[in-house]
């Protein structure tokens, strides 16, 4: 029987998992998801694949795992953000700075894009995580409609816009350029949206 680790069989299996994404995310990082096997992963994270299995059948659904728990602790963090805010421009702007941070896997993964590569229904499941985030920027699309603070404009579309101006893949990681890139996003998301002048500056 394999050792438990943690205080309670529960404890042992919720750090189980923390090891796998651990070691699935830092792999990625490394190389493509497509060269990635559960071997890597069990290896990477210190444990036998066995242990794998007794949580994700295959590397579709331990990313699909992976991202779930990503995608709901990081809507918990940008909400967080924003309920100290209030002007719908500087929620925009709290997002903006929100989403550039985001080491996504999506836009860090080197290799082919992950969509090329996941079955559909796989593909299906990460778009509704991706949904979650949407709708946070969606709310504060029409909230600032609703209020004044951007024109009236096709929503749907303009979230698309935003977050592939956000794309991981175009922020530096030179702290400096970093920065400077990040500002440059800020700008470029408010004008793009009709934020008041006043306010974007």
């Amino acid at each position: 029987m394999p050792k438990i680790i943690g205080k309670s069989l529960h404890e042992h299996r919720q750090m189980t998992r923390h090891k796998l994404f651990t070691a699935l995310s830092t792999l990625m990082a490394e190389r493509g998801f497509d060269t990635i096997t559960l071997a890597d992963i069990a290896t990477a994270a210190g444990v036998g694949r066995t242990a794998v299995y007794n949580h994700f059948s295959d590397k579709e659904s331990l990313l699909l795992g992976f991202i779930t728990h990503e995608t709901e602790q990081y809507a918990l963090t940008l909400e967080r953000a924003l309920a100290e805010v209030q002007d719908p421009v500087e929620k925009l702007r709290t997002y903006i700075r929100q989403q550039a941070q985001l080491a996504r896997v999506f836009h860090l993964a080197p290799g082919p894009d992950l969509r090329t590569v996941l079955s559909r229904s796989t593909q299906a499941r990460l778009r509704e995580h991706a949904e979650i985030v949407e709708s946070i920027l969606k709310r504060i699309l029409h909230d600032g409609v609703a209020l004044g603070s951007f024109p009236r404009q096709d929503i749907e579309p303009t979230v698309q816009l935003v977050n592939a101006c956000l794309s991981g893949r175009l922020i530096p990681e030179d702290p400096e350029t970093r920065e400077r890139a990040i500002r440059a996003a800020e700008t470029f998301v408010l004008r793009a949206v009709g934020a008041r002048p006043a306010l974007a500056a």
